[in-house]
């Protein structure tokens, strides 16, 4: 009797085993197509600056890749922003990158070369337009800043592109009535601080580290932008619809807003390819974005806001086909 037992437990433990492997085959059946090679190779992401919440969400999206795709190399470049990743990706510089909706649009609109290959991956977040000046600054609103030194982002970042609407929309010629400076969110905390600039404006998810970084070493506060300047903007049409008024929440700086929220305006950010981009290797990026969502938004809070159900609404880009496949196969 004593030596039945041996072979009824390693029959027991085979089972088992079995019933493990069963479980694990579901499993990856569930997150990656069944008998697919991960595609491998070399892709260049652009990101945007040093401190901002582009190149950070990047340098973690290439560690999602890495997980799903080992045999995938991507490559990162840092930018100035929106502007010049929609101008890399339109002409093949860059394969995939993060721009905001108004920016693209702008692109189109002024039949950038290459706009016409533009094809979007997924909406991921909302950027949020944060006016910064110093808690003791006498500017209190927008028509404020005229006469005073004021950082409106590099040449070809989506920072420019709103600051410059936004001004205007105050009646204010960004090259004649302000002081304007080139300095993003890399620079601009720093010499707000020193005192070289009196105001700065930065487009974010929130919240930004460049920010978080300076409210640890600076009291600053946020100038509010008015809903009736977001409907001045709207008055203009094109990609000033992709504008919308909303509030800050009071949770994003705790220690600088004090429990109160700050009227602003929001645009969407979209991860965009263009049409030539591989339909199965697009496929395989969009599941790792969508999969990888609570990881990285543990350390980039905004990935948080990346939602299947919207993911799929990136106007004005029409879908790659590799994103609609994704969207497919999951599709309830």
């Amino acid at each position: 009797m004593s030596k039945a037992f041996p072979s009824i437990g390693r029959r027991r433990a085979l089972q088992g085993s079995a019933a493990g492997a069963v479980v694990l085959g579901l499993l990856l059946w569930w997150l990656l197509p069944l008998g697919e090679q991960p595609p491998a190779g070399t892709v260049t992401f652009s990101t945007g600056t040093l401190r901002g919440v582009y190149q950070e969400y990047g340098v973690r999206l290439r560690t999602a890749f890495a997980k799903d795709m080992p045999g995938l190399k991507v490559r990162l470049l840092t930018s100035d922003g929106s502007q010049e990743n929609v101008t890399r990706v339109a002409t093949g510089k860059a394969d995939f990158t993060i721009a905001a909706a108004d920016a693209v649009e702008t692109y189109e609109q002024d039949n950038g070369p290459g706009a016409g290959r533009l094809r979007g991956v997924a909406r991921l977040y909302d950027d949020y337009v944060q006016l910064v000046v110093a808690r003791d600054s006498s500017i209190k609103s927008v028509s404020d800043l005229r006469g005073k030194r004021v950082a409106i982002g590099p040449p070809e970042s989506g920072v420019r592109l709103i600051a410059e609407r936004v001004l205007k929309a105050a009646g204010i010629d960004p090259a004649k009535d302000v002081r304007p400076r080139a300095d993003g969110i890399d620079t601009g905390p720093g010499r707000l601080r020193q005192g070289a600039i009196d105001a700065f404006f930065w487009s974010g998810g929130l919240p930004t580290d460049g920010l978080k970084q300076l409210a640890s070493k600076f009291s600053f506060r946020f100038v509010p932008i008015e809903a009736d300047l977001v409907s001045r903007l709207h008055a203009e049409g094109g990609a000033t619809r992709y504008y919308r008024a909303t509030n800050m929440p009071e949770s994003a700086y705790p220690g600088i807003q004090h429990g109160e929220t700050v009227p602003t305006i929001a645009v969407s950010n979209l991860l965009m390819t263009r049409e030539d981009m591989d339909p199965r290797l697009t496929e395989w990026v969009t599941r790792a974005v969508i999969k990888s969502r609570d990881r990285i938004g543990a350390h980039v809070h905004s990935a948080q806001l990346v939602d299947l159900r919207t993911a799929i609404y990136t106007d004005p880009l029409i879908l790659h086909e590799g994103a609609r496949r994704y969207y497919r196969s999951v599709k309830p």
